[in-house]
């Protein structure tokens, strides 16, 4: 496995760099990186934003500004370093168009969890990176296995575009959702996850179920149902967890909601709980890192109705071999494909799984 021979992380390479380093975006994502230069004893020369976001304010000491005055000031040769997610194509093509002009790099730092993605940490883990890359059901997959690592070791762009296939090929080919499906959404967000769906389906389905533990996006989940499912659909505004208990959450109204030991308690539900005996066709799992914990609690459901899988691979550094291995043991009989969506960093890798 090409990702194997390499020997130096994104900020190894960072640490030894002796030209300018300049952070381009703000934010979470921002200051995430910048305590992890901390750790490795690598600055930042300069922060830079979108034309149209400078305003004169300022980031973690600098003042933001526009490329132009970076180059201006300290000229072409730089590293840029990408602090911010997207999926948006017009974002995208400015990203690459960086990469074309620039040395340029998006450092993987985890959505949840301390672990970097390093060789050190690769080499900890080599078993079970072989084990998941030999479960992957085809050659897409197992370039997306490979390419999406070697992005999480390097921060190269390219790896990413190396690898990318769209959401059609996943729910053509793989999912292929039909018009009496039982779909269960467990991170429903606003209804997106069901709106791609039933774009497959001709708007025709058997039943929806959903949960959503962000309070600000479930208002917005029942909206959409409303109006334009009528109704019909079954929402619970609880997170996905092994059993029915209460955790802490942090509502942040997006990707960042997540389990947090400073959140507000909130109500957790297992998949067999609300299933029930009932039907479940497909499952979908973007539940910001308790993905695993949420696999565990459909165990019972998982064996009797042997649903398709649409899991997120890449909330935590260990997703991307834990995920596979964990799905394999509790449904054995399904065949496994890893998918990158277009998005930087590598935010859109899902485990599609069908019998």
């Amino acid at each position: 496995m090409d990702f194997l021979t390499e020997n130096q992380s994104v900020w190894e390479r960072l640490q030894a760099e002796t030209r300018p380093i300049v952070l381009y975006g703000m934010g979470d994502g921002a200051d995430k990186i910048l305590r992890v230069f901390d750790r490795y004893g690598i600055r930042a020369a300069g922060v830079f934003a979108s034309d149209e976001f400078v305003r004169g304010h300022s980031f973690a000491g600098f003042r933001v500004q526009r490329l132009s005055e970076v180059v201006e000031t300290l000229g072409e040769d730089i590293v840029v370093v990408l602090c911010f997610g997207s999926q948006r194509p017009e974002v995208l093509e400015k990203f690459y168009a960086l990469d074309a002009r620039f040395d340029v790099v998006a450092p993987d730092v985890p959505v949840v969890g301390e672990s970097l993605f390093t060789p050190d940490f690769v080499r900890a883990n080599r078993e079970k990176l072989a084990r998941a890359y030999d479960l992957m059901a085809d050659e897409t997959a197992r370039r997306c296995f490979v390419e999406t690592v070697r992005f999480k070791l390097t921060g190269r762009l390219a790896c990413l575009r190396a690898c990318e296939t769209g959401k059609d090929e996943a729910f053509g080919t793989i999912l292929r959702p039909g018009a009496d499906e039982h779909f269960v959404d467990l991170g429903a967000y606003n209804g997106d996850t069901i709106r791609e769906l039933l774009s497959y389906t001709g708007g025709r389905y058997g039943s929806v179920t959903a949960l959503e533990p962000d309070p600000r996006s479930f208002r917005k989940l029942e909206q959409y149902v409303e109006t334009d499912l009528g109704g019909r659909a079954r929402l619970i505004q609880a997170g996905a967890w092994s059993e029915d208990t209460e955790l802490a959450f942090a509502a942040r109204a997006g990707r960042n909601s997540a389990l947090s030991k400073n959140g507000k308690t909130t109500a957790m539900r297992s998949v067999d709980s609300v299933v029930g005996d009932g039907p479940c066709t497909l499952l979908k799992l973007d539940v910001e890192g308790a993905e695993r914990a949420a696999l565990t609690g459909a165990r019972e459901t998982l064996r009797r109705c042997r649903p398709r899988l649409n899991v997120a691979c890449y909330h935590r550094s260990e997703d991307i071999f834990d995920l596979p291995l964990l799905v394999h043991a509790l449904c054995p009989g399904h065949r496994l494909f890893l998918r990158h969506h277009p998005y930087v960093p590598a935010w859109d890798v899902n485990l599609y799984a069908a019998l």
